[in-house]
Order: C-alpha cells, then structure tokens, then sequence
C-alpha cells in the first residue's frame, strides 16, 4: 500500500506568497493587516531581545543564554493562539512566548544571570520560568493539564520542548499518561533540527510528530517559520484541548540559526550549506514579502518597529545590569513552603562558615 506523502500546513510560502489551506485559512480568517503588523512587530522585538541577551553574554554580564533566532515564527503565532487563562510550561528557549505572555524583558535574564532561581512570577502570566531539565516540563504540564481537568477549568495546557526533548523518558511517560487519562495538553514540539549537535534523522528515522500517533493522539506537522500557519495550527489544537477532546501534538519545522548555547560552537556539527538553505526560509524576512506583495505597510512603519524593539532591547540590557547580586544565604528561601529542621540547621552552619569570613555574627552575614 502506497501512503500518500503529507505536507506541513503552510498559510505563506517563504517569498511572501500566500497558500491557501481548506482545513486550517478559516482558523485566522479574522486576522488582517492590523494583526499581522502586530506579529510582525512581535517577531522583530523577539529577535532584538534575543540578540541584546546574547551580546551581553559575550560581554560577560549572563553566565549563558539559549538563543532563539529562526525560531521566532514557532513561538509568537503558537503564543498569540493561547488565551489569558491557559497555562505555559516552557523549556529553557522559549523567549518570544515570554514576551507575548506579558513578561517584562528586564525579568527574562536572572536567572541566566545566575541571580535568582527564576525571573517573573508564573502566577502573574501563567507561565513557568525558563527549566534546564530535559523533557520534565512535559509531566509537568500534564499534572496541570489532569488537574484543570477534574477542577472543570476550560483551558488549555501547552509545553514546549525541542525535538532533542522527544528521545527523553519523561516525554514518553508525559504522552502516554496525557493519552490515557485525557488530559488537555498541547505538545509543542519546536523541531529546529539539532539537539544541540545530534541531528534529527539520528534520533528518529520517521517524522516526530508519528511519535504522538503512536500514543494514539492527533498530531500534525507545521512549517514553523510560518507565523500565520503556526496561528491557525494552535488555534485548533488548543480549542481541541479545551473542548476536552484529550492531549494534541504539533511538530513545528524549523531551525535554530545560533548556536545551542552560547557555550556551544554549532560550526563544528553544522554545515554553512544547511544555514544558508534555512536563512531563505527566515520567518522574519517571510512576512515581510506579504507586506511588499500586498502593500500593506510603508517606511513609517518598519521605523516604529525598529523603535519599538530597541526600546525593548534596553529595558533588558538595563535590567539586567541593574540586577543586585543575590547574598549567598538566600539559596535556602523557598526551598521548602514551611520551615524544616534540617534545612534550618545547613541554614546556621553555612551562616557560621561566611561569618568566619567577616567575624560578624549571623544576623549581620544576613
């Protein structure tokens, strides 16, 4: 039997043109010029923000960052499809969701600062912050997604995590559980094609988004460098989610332009080939083909954004400078939500080591 060959949901081609999709154009029939200005400022300010974090981790000022350039596209029209009362749970690449969930980009650095456990208030914007274990943010998302099930929350749960993130045990059990049990997850899978110098093809010889088939869940592939498609795709999947119709998977095709960290050199795995393939498809320079065909936009415009995401840019940069460095006692805050003995007791015996430092008693060392 001959399987007919699919292809990723593709509403604009990379020069600009646009597709139309009998199953997934009616999902942004209410997106029009205004908004697709708005995600377009959106992408801009996103890949500014990434480009200010990663300079001023070469200039020392953030321990490491995980760029995000090329993956714009997977991340904001994923994040403008999700309501207020849905709830995020990220990786630790996910900038441009933060950005579109309300995160003020001088919180995104502190951690990465190596100042604080995390940067913003999930509770303020319903996301997580930023987590460095691979593939657990998927069981946690599907706890949160069983339990605003059985309290009869109407929302969707939605993580992300990359391609690497797919071979993990965590991922699995996170998928198998979200099947059984119904839960309302969207696994967003950001396939940029390299977990960190593995290829995809080493990890999976089929597409990933077969993977979420053979738990028995839908799942659909979508070019990730197309804002308006990834839109139109998590609209349904999180209306599905919502609907209780159970867990949904999107496989989001695109590419990491940078390195994986900035520890990371990706010209020692990457062919200059493969870059310059992918920079032809740059989900930025797509949508700006859209305007130039449809003469949606002038000058004035793309010169606001430019404002708009240099403002941005420095709020960042001067966030982060401004971060006061944390005293070494605070690392056992929050550890736990009541007091506990033995935390209390490595507490006063890491408080009688600094103050043999600075022969001060506790109180003073705090």
């Amino acid at each position: 039997m001959v399987v007919p060959k699919t292809y990723p949901v593709q509403l604009i081609q990379p020069d600009g043109q646009r597709v139309h999709n009998p199953a997934y154009s009616a999902s942004v029939a209410d997106i029009g010029p205004a908004q697709l200005r708005d995600l377009y400022r959106d992408l801009v300010v996103v890949r500014r923000l990434d480009a200010e974090a990663t300079a001023l981790q070469r200039q020392g000022e953030l321990g490491l960052w995980a760029p995000m350039t090329g993956q714009e596209a997977a991340q904001v029209g994923s994040a403008r499809a999700l309501d207020a009362d849905d709830y995020v749970f990220t990786s630790y690449r996910e900038h441009a969701v933060a950005w579109c969930r309300g995160v003020d980009p001088a919180d995104m650095t502190a951690l990465w600062r190596g100042c604080a456990h995390s940067g913003w208030n999930p509770a303020d914007v319903n996301m997580t912050n930023p987590a460095i274990v691979v593939g657990a943010q998927g069981l946690h998302a599907t706890g949160y997604a069983m339990g605003a099930k059985l309290d009869g929350a109407d929302i969707a749960t939605i993580v992300y995590f990359g391609d690497g993130a797919t071979s993990e045990g965590d991922m699995s059990e996170a998928l198998g559980f979200a099947v059984a049990w119904g839960a309302g997850v969207v696994f967003f899978c950001q396939n940029n094609h390299w977990a960190i110098s593995a290829p995809t093809q080493v990890q999976s010889p089929v597409p990933l988004a077969q993977r979420a088939a053979g738990f028995g869940m839908p799942a659909v592939q979508v070019d990730g460098n197309d804002v308006l498609a990834v839109l139109a795709v998590t609209r349904q999947a999180a209306r599905h989610a919502r609907e209780g119709s159970g867990p949904f998977f999107v496989e989001a095709l695109t590419y990491r332009m940078g390195p994986h960290t900035t520890s990371d050199d990706p010209g020692r795995y990457r062919a200059p080939a493969d870059l310059e393939a992918w920079k032809a498809r740059d989900p930025v320079d797509r949508l700006r083909r859209l305007f130039e065909r449809e003469s949606l936009v002038d000058a004035a415009f793309f010169d606001d954004v430019d404002s708009a995401a240099g403002d941005a840019a420095m709020r960042l940069r001067r966030g982060t400078l401004e971060l006061p460095d944390p005293h070494p006692l605070t690392m056992f805050d929050h550890v736990y939500a009541t007091e506990h003995s033995l935390l209390a007791r490595e507490r006063a015996e890491y408080a009688g080591y600094l103050a043999s430092f600075t022969d001060t008693d506790e109180e003073a060392v705090r």
